[in-house]
């Protein structure tokens, strides 16, 4: 316990799945996790039961495609706690899944202006409070589809490639000021996004969502696919003094998924 103790963690897209597991492991090891997504509701759920659970956690409405509400809400966390310790930029979305020539410019813009613009906004505004304390820890959160290709959502792949380079770019730029950067790549992760994904497949190939979940598992060396704490572990790992000499860095959690 208390491996991130009196840190302020800002976890964009924190009100569901991976970015909900990270801000409860990093509230439970004792930094105030600060709760950034869309949805009042489940933002306001995830904070009320870190809270209940004898956490530190705040929530701020926050669409990381409007940039002034960023520069707002980041201001506004650093003005009521003194620091901005971590940024987890983990709010994304999959957008369409089709090939690549079917995309509409609008569509391929759209997914873009989520994961990789939405990730840099929050970065252009969090380093400068990091560059004045003179310490900081950045992760984004990429996939293994960062690292390797699939012949399925291109624009999503294209997006987490970026997020790799980026937090290798970042973790060069911001060295001199003591700001770790580093990126996270989830292999399949039981989540809505996969659950959707699932479903999508299973209506397709008219296949039952159980055989094709069996078939998911399978493709794993270690037997089946992960939950959203094995990746906030991760991050925890990273954010960490544990990790101090860390930077630049992949970590990848996919059950072996990219092994094989």
């Amino acid at each position: 316990m208390g491996r991130v103790e009196g840190k302020v963690a800002i976890v964009t897209g924190s009100t569901y799945g991976i970015g909900e597991a990270i801000a409860r492991i990093l509230a439970r090891e004792g930094a105030v996790s600060i709760i950034a997504g869309r949805s009042q509701k489940e933002g306001t759920r995830v904070t009320e039961e870190i809270v209940r659970a004898g956490g530190k956690a705040d929530y701020y409405p926050l669409d990381v495609t409007e940039e002034k509400r960023i520069e707002e809400t980041v201001k506004a966390v650093y003005e009521k706690y003194g620091k901005i310790d971590i940024l987890v930029n983990n709010a994304d979305i999959a957008g369409p899944n089709k090939p690549t020539h079917e995309y509409t410019r609008a569509e391929w813009e759209g997914v873009f202006n989520v994961n990789v613009t939405g990730a840099f906004l929050c970065t252009k505004y969090v380093v400068p409070y990091m560059q004045k304390q003179k310490s900081g820890n950045i992760v984004y959160i990429s996939s293994i589809y960062g690292i390797i290709g699939a012949p399925d959502l291109p624009a999503y792949h294209a997006t987490k490639a970026a997020n790799r380079v980026m937090a290798k770019i970042d973790a060069l730029l911001y060295a001199k000021d003591n700001i770790r950067v580093n990126s996270v790549h989830p292999g399949f992760i039981w989540t809505p996004l996969v659950e959707n994904f699932l479903k999508e497949q299973c209506m397709k190939s008219g296949l039952s969502c159980e055989e094709l979940k069996r078939q998911l598992d399978s493709k794993h060396p270690i037997g089946h696919i992960g939950e959203p704490d094995d990746i906030a572990y991760g991050v925890l790992y990273l954010v960490s003094d544990e990790a101090k000499f860390v930077t630049g860095s992949e970590l990848i959690i996919d059950g072996g998924y990219t092994a094989t």
